[in-house]
């Protein structure tokens, strides 16, 4: 895990707050990150590393967002088909599986 990551999750946790850790844990075909990519998301929906930016990232965030909101971790999977991505400007066609943490 990046240095940076993990200052922000012991501080956030030092204060008494959750925050998410959101991990590709599994791609297939062409994404824009591989397994092992980190970000963390904010209560107030700022975002630190990357999944590899556009679409995807912003609907992780969303994913995110929800869980800090109901408490539950879960997996997501978001699809970049071509069809779907050519709709949505992308320049991949593969799915991320997304563990998406609050901690």
């Amino acid at each position: 895990m990046d240095a940076t990551l993990l200052r922000s999750i012991c501080d956030f946790q030092k204060q008494g707050q959750k925050i998410v850790l959101v991990t590709i844990v599994e791609t297939k075909g062409s994404t824009p990150r591989k397994a092992g990519s980190q970000m963390l998301v904010q209560p107030d929906g700022v975002v630190q590393g990357t999944i590899g930016g556009g679409c995807a990232e912003a609907e992780a965030k969303q994913q995110a967002l929800l869980a800090l909101q109901t408490g539950k971790t879960h997996v997501y999977t978001i699809e970049m088909l071509n069809a779907v991505a050519a709709d949505e400007g992308m320049v991949c066609g593969g799915t991320m599986s997304l563990f998406v943490q609050v901690i």
